[in-house]
């Protein structure tokens, strides 16, 4: 359960600070107080680990000879079309953020990646 809790705040950590720095990344609606922010990034960590529990493994395995052929590159592509459909997922909970478009998506699957294993370096599954 303690894993559980970790992981999900590091998610939302990094999503937040995709938010942050990719400006097709929106988090908040006209609501701009920081709890509402700090459930609203929860809430999507919440979801977006459970998209990426779920769906994830089965667009691997179906994509596995598009892994092979550009040596994992396709990882990339993968992670932002997850992050896409949590962005659909949470329009469809009420959630206040949005990606706008695949580039947004790219670059926000890029930045969450990064600070995300970095806090998991940090904070290890201990």
């Amino acid at each position: 359960m303690k894993n559980f809790v970790i992981k999900t705040l590091i998610n939302a950590a990094a999503i937040w600070v995709a938010a942050w720095i990719v400006t097709g990344i929106t988090l908040t609606g006209d609501n701009d107080d920081w709890q509402h922010k700090a459930l609203t990034v929860v809430g999507v960590a919440l979801v977006f680990g459970v998209i990426n529990f779920l769906i994830k493994p089965l667009v691997k395995l179906f994509s596995l000879p598009l892994f092979i052929l550009t040596l994992g590159l396709v990882t990339f592509v993968i992670n932002a079309l997850m992050l896409w459909l949590t962005s659909w997922a949470a329009d469809k909970l009420d959630l206040d953020f949005h990606v706008d478009g695949f580039w947004s998506a790219l670059l926000g699957a890029l930045i969450i990646s990064l600070v995300s294993w970095g806090l998991n370096l940090a904070f290890g599954d201990d």
